[in-house]
């Protein structure tokens, strides 16, 4: 039965794969401009902007469309994440043409370290595997109700892992500047601010069910 723009429940899951894959995609390539939030003092990456919105969709998958294809989608974005890194490295290393002048500026973009890339590996497979357990939970403890309650603690949970290990991967002992307590001063404005995006997409989490329909 077609339900929501007269799309199959094939077509409903293959859009939010679409859209958890792009998402996962634009998190690595347009995650490395810092931008402010309510107050210059306030430095983050743009990529905050899709990471609750990654548990969203995932969230999303699972309640419509279950706990083994979600598990699928997450492995299935794991495996293009990595092609993508293994790809952008090869683009990156290849010498420039001598007509080519922007070779720095490409390098600067598209660069990543192998430690920065670790980071965004491991702590966006951990986080979004967490993020599927704890949902599964939620949903069992609550006997499929109270969909904000399952959302909200399964984001905000998965994120603080997600945030613990990328910054830990990534910066600690950098410098002798990059303690554990530094690290945690880093992990903990961030996490918070991850925490209220979390809480101002949880509506959506209703209205797509809503027009996705349940499984």
């Amino acid at each position: 039965m077609e339900r929501g723009f007269n799309l199959t429940y094939n077509d409903r899951k293959y859009i939010i794969f679409a859209l958890y894959v792009s998402s996962m995609i634009l998190v690595n390539i347009l995650g490395s401009k810092i931008s402010f939030l309510f107050s210059p003092n306030i430095r983050v990456s743009v990529g905050i902007l899709l990471m609750p919105f990654l548990c969203l969709l995932c969230d999303m998958s699972q309640e419509c469309f279950g706990k083994k294809w979600t598990n699928r989608m997450v492995n299935i974005s794991i495996a293009m994440l990595i092609f993508m890194i293994l790809i952008q490295t090869l683009c990156v290393l290849m010498p420039p043409h001598s007509s080519y002048k922007f070779n720095e500026e490409y390098t600067k973009i598209f660069g990543m370290s192998i430690r920065m890339a670790l980071a965004s590996f491991t702590s966006f497979f951990i986080a979004q595997k967490i993020d599927v357990i704890l949902f599964f939970i939620f949903k069992l403890k609550t006997k499929g109700k109270y969909l904000f309650i399952r959302n909200i603690f399964s984001t905000i949970i998965s994120q603080f892992f997600d945030t613990c290990i990328f910054m830990f991967i990534a910066f600690f002992k950098l410098t002798d500047k990059h303690t554990t307590a530094y690290v945690f001063s880093l992990i903990l404005p961030y996490w918070g601010l991850k925490c209220i995006f979390a809480f101002l997409y949880a509506p959506f989490c209703y209205l797509g069910r809503k027009i996705i329909g349940e499984k």
